[in-house]
Formats: C-alpha cells, sequence, structure tokens
C-alpha cells in the first residue's frame, strides 16, 4: 500500500523533446574593439569598397551592358525628361517660388542620384507634395517677413522690360529685407528659405543614415501614408483651384487651409477671369481624356500630353496677347543658364528647423518604399541605409544651388519602368533634357498661362484623389486601416499637412495599442483524439478537456493590457481566485461560529478552539493551461501578472502551467525566477505543447486523488 502511495505521489514526467543550446556570447567590451578595430583599418582594397559603397554607380557602371540597356535607358530618360519639363514650372506655384528654381532642382536631383541611388528605376525629383509643404513655409515666412503674398511679380516683369528696351525703369516702395548682408526682395527670399528648409532636411537625412535611424520609416503605416497623401493632394487641389479661375486670392496662413480657401473662392467667384476659366476648361479635357490608357496597347511609348498642352498654350498665350488684353497670369520671365552657387541662409535655418522634419521623414519614407517596391518587381535588392543617404545628398548639395526639396515620385518612376528603364543611366539622361530647357529653351515659356500648370498639377493628382473609390474595399478588408486611413485624410485636409502627418503617426499607433489592449481570447479544445487544440468558438467538433481550462491570449503581454489579460481570463474560466478564496474564508468562519456553539449546547469545554476543515467548493477544473503561442514577450508587468496567477490559484487547489512559450519568453520567465530557483519547477510548469500539458495535468491531478484517498483511509 505504501509502495503504490509512492507511486502515485510522483507521476511519471513526460520526456524532454527539447534542449536549449548555450550560448555563449562574448563579452560587448571585446566587440566594440573589434567593430572599432576594423572600422579603421585603412587598405587599398577597404577604400575602394568604401567608395562603391557611398557611390553605387562605380559598381554597376562598368558592368553596363550598352547593346541590351542602352536603348530602354536613353527613351525612358528622354520620355520622363519631357514630363518633368513642365511638371518642374508648375510644382512651382506649389513651392511659392519661380519656375527657373524647379528646373534646378530637377537636374541637380537626377544627377546625384544617378551616382549615388541603389534603385535601377526610381525617378527623383520635383513631387507635388514635397512642393506643397515647402510652399506653405515659404508663403508664411515671406508673410511674416512683412511681403504681400497677393502682389504679381511687378519686379521681374520690369527687370524683363528693362532689359529687353535697354531703360532703366524702378518700382517704388518696393519691400526688401536684409538677408547675408544684400538687400533681398521677395523672390530672392522666398527661395532663400525654400533653401534653408532643403538643406536641413538633407542634414537631418545624413543624420538619419549615420545613426541607422531608417527604423522611424516603420511607424509610418501604408493606410496611414495613403490617407496623408489623398489629404495632401486635396489641399494641392483647393490651393490651385484659384489659378483655374484666375483669382488672385492670397494663400491661407494657419490652419483649416482647405475651409478658408474654399471660402475665399466662393466670395470671389464673380471676379474669375473667362479667359483663364476657358484655358482651364480646355487643357483639362485634354489633359484628363486619357488618351493613353485608352490606346496604351497601340503606343510603343507614353505621349507627352503635358508638353503638347504647354506648348500649345504658350503659343496661344504670346500670339493672343492673354496677359495684357485679358489680365491672364502668367509665368513671367524665366532666364537661361545657371546662377553661382550660394551658401544657404543659416540666420534663417533657426525658424524653420521643426519644419524640415518631416519633409525628411516623408521624402525619405516615399523613396523607400518606391524603391523597395520596384527592387522587388524587378528581382533585385536595394539599400535602405543608402537611399537615404542618396536622397539627404539630392536635397544638400542642390540646396547651394538655388534649388528646394525633392523625393522619389510614383508617377514618373511608373513612366520609366514602362518605357523600358533598366539603370539609372535614364535619370542623367533626364537631367540632360532639363539641362536643354536651362539653356536654350527656358524663355519661351515665359507668356505660360499659370492656369494651365495649374492643370497640369489638378490632373496629376488622380491617382490619389481615386483612393477615396477604394474606401468601401478598405472597410471590409479591415475597419483599423479604413479609419487610420480617414482620419490621417480628414486631419491633413482640414487642419494642416504637417499637424496632419502627426496626427495620422500617433492615430495608427493608439489602434495598435487599442488592439493589443483588447486581443482576441479564447478557450480551447480538443480535436478528436489527435494532440491538436484550438478555439471552441470557431471550430466544430471539438472537445473540451476534462477539468482542465486551457485559455490563449492574442497579443505581447505588458503593462498596458495586463488588466485585460486577468479580466478575460476570470471570464473565460468562470472562476476569480480572490473572490473564490474570500468564500471560502467566509465558509470557514461560519463553519468554526457552528461549531463553537454545537460545542458550548453539548456542554464541551473547548474554548472555541475546534479543529474545522476548510470548506472548499469543488470546482468544475483542477488545471489552468495557458497556451503562450501567440504571446511574443511580456514585460515585468506581464511576468508579476504571471506570477500573481499561479499563486492566487494555488491558494484555492488550482494549477496554472504554461506551454508553448518562446525562448525569449522563457528567458523573461527565468529571469524572473517564475520557475523557483535554479529554474527547479521548470519541468512542472513549463511545456512544449498544450497537449503535453493537459497530459500532465490530468496524471498530477490523479496522483494528487489518490493521495488524499489514502489518507481518509
Amino acid at each position: 500500500m505504501e509502495e503504490a502511495a509512492n507511486t502515485a505521489e510522483t507521476p511519471p514526467a513526460i520526456p524532454i523533446l527539447l534542449e536549449r543550446q548555450v550560448r555563449q556570447r562574448k563579452p560587448a567590451v571585446s566587440v566594440l574593439k573589434s567593430k572599432l578595430k576594423q572600422a579603421v583599418t585603412c587598405s587599398v582594397p577597404r577604400i575602394r569598397s568604401t567608395l562603391s559603397g557611398f557611390f553605387p554607380v562605380m559598381r554597376w557602371l562598368p558592368k553596363y551592358n550598352i547593346k541590351e540597356y542602352v536603348w530602354g535607358d536613353v527613351m525612358s530618360g528622354m520620355i520622363v525628361g519631357i514630363i518633368l519639363v513642365p511638371q518642374a514650372i508648375a510644382y512651382c506655384l506649389l513651392a511659392g517660388v519661380e519656375p527657373i528654381y524647379g528646373l534646378y532642382t530637377s537636374f541637380y536631383a537626377n544627377i546625384i542620384y544617378f551616382l549615388m541611388g541603389t534603385s535601377r528605376h526610381v525617378s527623383v525629383g520635383i513631387f507635388s507634395l514635397m512642393s506643397l509643404m515647402i510652399g506653405q513655409v515659404v508663403d508664411r515666412e515671406v508673410f511674416k517677413a512683412g511681403f504681400d503674398l497677393s502682389e504679381d511679380s511687378a519686379v521681374s516683369n520690369i527687370d524683363v522690360l528693362n532689359d529687353t528696351l535697354g531703360i532703366n525703369l524702378t518700382v517704388t516702395k518696393v519691400h526688401t529685407v536684409e538677408l547675408m548682408g544684400m538687400q533681398c526682395g521677395k523672390e530672392c527670399y522666398a527661395i532663400s528659405i525654400a533653401v534653408a528648409v532643403t538643406f536641413l532636411a538633407g542634414v537631418y537625412q545624413v543624420l538619419m543614415a549615420v545613426f541607422r535611424l531608417g527604423f522611424v520609416s516603420v511607424y509610418l503605416s501604408a493606410p496611414m501614408l495613403d490617407g496623408f497623401a489623398t489629404g495632401a493632394s486635396f489641399t494641392i487641389l483647393t490651393v490651385q483651384a484659384k489659378y483655374l479661375l484666375g483669382l488672385k486670392i492670397p494663400r491661407h496662413q494657419g490652419y483649416g487651409t482647405v475651409v478658408v480657401t474654399w471660402f475665399n473662392i466662393f466670395s470671389n467667384i464673380h471676379k474669375t477671369n473667362l479667359c483663364d476659366l476657358i484655358t482651364s476648361a480646355i487643357c483639362i479635357s485634354i489633359l484628363a481624356k486619357e488618351i493613353q490608357e485608352r490606346y496604351k496597347d497601340r503606343l510603343k511609348m507614353p505621349l507627352p500630353t503635358e508638353l503638347v498642352v504647354v506648348a500649345g498654350a504658350t503659343l496661344a498665350s504670346h500670339f493672343g496677347e492673354l496677359n495684357s488684353r485679358y489680365g491672364s497670369s502668367v509665368s513671367g520671365h524665366i532666364p537661361t543658364g545657371f546662377m553661382p552657387p550660394q551658401l544657404p541662409g543659416f540666420s534663417l535655418m533657426s525658424r524653420v528647423v521643426l519644419d524640415a522634419i518631416p519633409l525628411a521623414v516623408i521624402s525619405f519614407a516615399f523613396t523607400v518604399s518606391l524603391s523597395e517596391m520596384f527592387a522587388k518587381k524587378h528581382g533585385y535588392t536595394v539599400r535602405p541605409n543608402q537611399e537615404m543617404l542618396a536622397i539627404g545628398f539630392c536635397n544638400i548639395i542642390p540646396s547651394f544651388f538655388h534649388s528646394f526639396t525633392t523625393s522619389a515620385a510614383l508617377a514618373k518612376t511608373m513612366v520609366k519602368d514602362s518605357t523600358g528603364c533598366k539603370t539609372q543611366v535614364s535619370s542623367l539622361i533626364s537631367a540632360l533634357v532639363v539641362l536643354l530647357v536651362l539653356l536654350f529653351f527656358a524663355p519661351f515659356f515665359q507668356a505660360l498661362q499659370k492656369c494651365v500648370l495649374a492643370c497640369i498639377i489638378i490632373v496629376s493628382l488622380r491617382g490619389a484623389l481615386r483612393k477615396f473609390r477604394d474606401v468601401p474595399a478598405k472597410w471590409r478588408a479591415s475597419r483599423n486601416d479604413a479609419i487610420v486611413w480617414l482620419v490621417a485624410m480628414s486631419a491633413t485636409a482640414l487642419i494642416s499637412v504637417e499637424l496632419g502627418l502627426l496626427v495620422g503617426i500617433i492615430f495608427s499607433m493608439i489602434c495598435f495599442i487599442f488592439r493589443t489592449q483588447n486581443p482576441k481570447v479564447s478557450l480551447l479544445g480538443r480535436v478528436d483524439d489527435t494532440d491538436f487544440y484550438e478555439d471552441l468558438e470557431e471550430y466544430k467538433n471539438l472537445v473540451a478537456p476534462s477539468r482542465v481550462q486551457i485559455f490563449r491570449f492574442q497579443a505581447p503581454l505588458y503593462y498596458a493590457n495586463k488588466e485585460s489579460f486577468l479580466k478575460s481570463l476570470y471570464k473565460a474560466v468562470g472562476v476569480e481566485p480572490f473572490f473564490e478564496l474570500t468564500k471560502m474564508k467566509k465558509a470557514e468562519k461560519k463553519a468554526k461560529d457552528a461549531s463553537a456553539k454545537q460545542a458550548k449546547a453539548n456542554g464541551e469545554k473547548n474554548n472555541g478552539d475546534v479543529v474545522v476543515r476548510l470548506v472548499q467548493r469543488e470546482l468544475e477544473f483542477h488545471t489552468i493551461v495557458l497556451d503562450c503561442s501567440a504571446i511574443p514577450f511580456i514585460d515585468s508587468a506581464g511576468l508579476a501578472a504571471f506570477l500573481g496567477l499561479v499563486k492566487e490559484y494555488k491558494g484555492i487547489g488550482v494549477s496554472v502551467l504554461l506551454a508553448c512559450c518562446n525562448t525569449s519568453l522563457i528567458d523573461t520567465l527565468q529571469k524572473g525566477k517564475f520557475f523557483g530557483k535554479n529554474d527547479e519547477d521548470m519541468g512542472s510548469l513549463l511545456f512544449h505543447t498544450v497537449h503535453a500539458a493537459v497530459v500532465h495535468a490530468n496524471r498530477a491531478a490523479a496522483a494528487t486523488e489518490s493521495r488524499s484517498e489514502d489518507s481518509e483511509v
């Protein structure tokens, strides 16, 4: 009998199938020394490797296959360059600077990315979203400096007249500010602000690359970025709407640009310039007919519709004298050649130091995402850190040459891809096309109406604005993503672009935290006679194990959802240990009182010292198995929750076992002494599978019952 009792006391152990490897980590000091030694080692191969890493063109250009690549690169480069010219001029309306600076930006960005980029297909240059964000900063600072935002470019026109007629006309009472030891007018001050923001954005991007901070982009979720881009596109549409109607309305400063601008447009609708309105209607009807989409199977290359519209509109404006006869706003004089390089206005940077942060992050995020997307499509790899360096220097170096912030652009990248682009030689060809315009053809765009440029910008927003049609599908696929998209879009459009980005990031992170605070929980049942266990609510024909509750929590367990975890567990198993223990103590007290009264009535003298066995309610289960397969990690609060569960349920006679823990989770539990001193209880608390935990629980319960029966006998 004693031998049987001894056998029952120790249920047979379940054999350990897995054994952890002993990892020997090198001391941090030795690792640091080896890295420093490797970093400072100087040799010819290392110098060559460093230079080729910094300038990837040194790796692929010597291997350039002329016969296979040159035709596609030349064609795609020419087509993108032809598309780039009118867009570069048009986006200067958004940036609040003269058209020549858009051409400078496109020229330098293409050359620098050709040297430093790792993507073969990305087109880097002027981008509508970056231009809008630059323009908001420029208009704000120009307004603060005392310039009139509604005034037309009178100074530029007078200069052109002086150059043409050889006379010296002057404009009185022209407001100027002193900058870097010289008097600066409105246009000079505007480009100085744009250059200062661009320089800072580039510095931020290079610093992010040096300190390996590319992970920042992971917080920009795809729904948030889509919503932000759509909201910004709606803002761009609003800002450009006044040019379609020929209204001279200054850009609103502050929050609520979309609402205030539309209110001003409708308030001044009676001042519409019919010439601009008719021109806009004609241009949009031509640009939006999507001839290319209709005949794309027959066309060997995309039609440069924008350039055709610009050329036709420029000729019509010049020979029809639309500016002088009908008061239509035109681009004005665009000089040829290059301006001498100039240092950015360092005195202005303190005013825009914060404005450059969202520019840097968004520019990098769009560039890297496009690079990785086309790299996957064509089967090669890109280096995100090098991409950050490349786009950073695409901003720093051109800022010395009167350029503003650049980024990768989806539309032009898709054109490059569809026209046979093979390498970044196509960017060099695009830069040569822009160079020809800068050297010879720029003055021909003087008579180009601003409403035509606005039409080009608005039509280019079709892709982003079509995202509104995808909202129902987003809602059906994921309500959380759809809500993030709507919040980011609404905040960007109704408040401001910068705050819209911040609101989108914060809200998407809050949504993630909310999902981890209220994750799906479930009780598991067994699949027939197999060793598999699944959700009882989700699957049919499952059998709950006898007197064992298996609980699954599908989220990391940390300080923010610890209480949710405990409440969900108590609700699922139907027993909260604190209340159960309280009931037991009350029952014990009642039993003691009843025993004392009975003893007194019988005349027994025990002074109330009566041995009363603890009254315990028979529970439906004796063990809780926590399926940790969906818990990636826990923090100290989660560890404390596990320790508390084991202790509290042990007080009411219920065991708590863990199953399917990953190695990171096990390490945290070991460090927190969850398995006792020297992990002595690990074999009885931790199991590799749910089934192993259930088998152990039933054996332990059977042993306990056998021991209890023997003691009663």
